[in-house]
């Protein structure tokens, strides 16, 4: 059996919905109901990573573990490094990368996304689905991805790729016949990758496309890409996912 461990970063604030790491759902705080999740993959274990108290707090209420980091970070990558040191894990341990905010993630992602990193022999996986939907491909807020035949990825955008130039040119609405990937949020590093990454300069496309693991491909390093066959719940971002998610637990 694969061992693995998941590490959750959540901060206080948030720019579009304040301190949602904490929003009740159903009598728990949001970031405990994804460590929640997280717990249901298999992992040996499940840390949150927070900048703040109040969170650290919460989780200790729920009988989460939890560690202190700084509150200079300005991606969730760079504080699981920080939480990876902090916790003396070993540079060969394969670590998970899940959102706070994701308290609906189907805890076999997280799993299938662990075992690609261990099977792929790239330092970092994530994961995609297909679009069916030719708006969501143009929607700037799904980010696409493409990947070469050994399932690696070329790139990510917020642009629609790959971009189907004759449809386009006919002015019609439909699909590239190669269906396009939506990415899906979350990351496996091993624990020497993820301090690598920290040490990294930003990079310009990073920067541009406001993607983070932009960095990695820029400095030429492999993604491996797990590819589903379904969309995942989406996670939280707004007060309408919020209700969203709140109504989900209100039925189950």
């Amino acid at each position: 059996m694969m061992n693995f461990s998941v590490i959750l970063p959540a901060r206080l604030s948030s720019s579009r919905l304040p301190e949602k790491a904490l929003a009740d759902i159903g009598g728990k705080p949001m970031i405990v109901r994804a460590a929640e999740q997280a717990a249901q993959s298999a992992a040996k274990n499940v840390i949150v990573a927070t900048d703040h108290e109040r969170i650290q707090a919460a989780c200790a209420a729920h009988n989460i573990a939890s560690v202190m980091t700084g509150a200079h970070h300005t991606s969730g990558t760079t504080r699981l490094a920080e939480a990876a040191q902090l916790l003396g894990l070993a540079d060969d341990e394969i670590v998970v990368n899940v959102q706070g905010d994701e308290p609906l993630i189907p805890p076999d992602l997280i799993a299938r996304v662990a075992h690609k990193l261990a099977t792929s022999g790239a330092p970092m996986a994530t994961a995609a689905h297909p679009v069916h939907d030719f708006a969501e491909f143009m929607n700037p807020n799904c980010v696409k991805v493409v990947l070469n035949q050994s399932g690696k990825a070329l790139y990510f955008s917020r642009a629609p790729i790959a971009y189907p130039r004759d449809v386009m040119l006919a002015g019609e609405t439909r699909l590239p016949e190669n269906t396009p990937l939506r990415h899906i949020g979350i990351y496996a590093y091993r624990v020497d990758f993820l301090k690598k990454y920290a040490q990294l300069a930003e990079s310009p496309l990073e920067v541009c496309e406001s993607l983070e693991q932009l960095r990695v491909l820029w400095h030429g390093y492999e993604i491996a890409v797990e590819v589903l066959d379904f969309a995942p719940p989406a996670g939280v971002d707004t007060a309408e996912d919020l209700v969203r998610v709140r109504q989900y637990y209100s039925n189950h």
